[in-house]
């Protein structure tokens, strides 16, 4: 498997990023509340810190992405999912949370709130045409398939 380096500066006193398990795709990610926890009520959202910033190579960018566990059990999601980071942004990586279930949460200091993958990318050419190839498909749209 081959590992891409990242510079990184962790300004928390929280771990780096790091996989939960070998074939993992995302890094976990925590919160770094030095003052103290974020109570997010139903519905509410706010910007975590992490004190984490990173320098990726180009053609890179960071996805982040939500918990599945913080999202079944609490309604905690990634606002902005998949957030990106691009390789040229060096300020601190921030996660934007919302609460979207039913009770108070509470995200505590060290916590691992969400995901952090690293992918790269290509960049587009338009090519303008005046019409596109066909498919079976063609312009079926949300539920095109059926509920079965």
């Amino acid at each position: 498997m081959e590992r891409l380096k990242v510079k990184i500066i962790n300004k928390s006193h929280n771990q780096l990023p790091e996989y939960g398990t070998f074939e993992a795709a995302g890094m976990d990610v925590r919160a770094w509340l030095p003052e103290g926890s974020v109570t997010l009520r139903p519905g509410q959202r706010a910007l975590i810190p992490t004190g984490l910033y990173i320098q990726l190579p180009r053609g890179y960018e960071c996805q982040i992405r939500p918990r599945s566990g913080l999202a079944l059990k609490h309604g905690l999601t990634v606002l902005n999912t998949p957030g990106t980071i691009d390789a040229d942004y060096r300020g601190e990586i921030g996660i934007i949370l919302i609460n979207l279930g039913e009770y108070d949460y509470e995200v505590k200091d060290g916590e691992r709130i969400c995901q952090m993958v690293v992918k790269s990318y290509s960049k587009v050419e338009w090519q303008p045409v005046e019409r596109l190839d066909r498919t079976e498909r063609e312009d079926g749209a949300f539920g095109h398939t059926g509920v079965d």
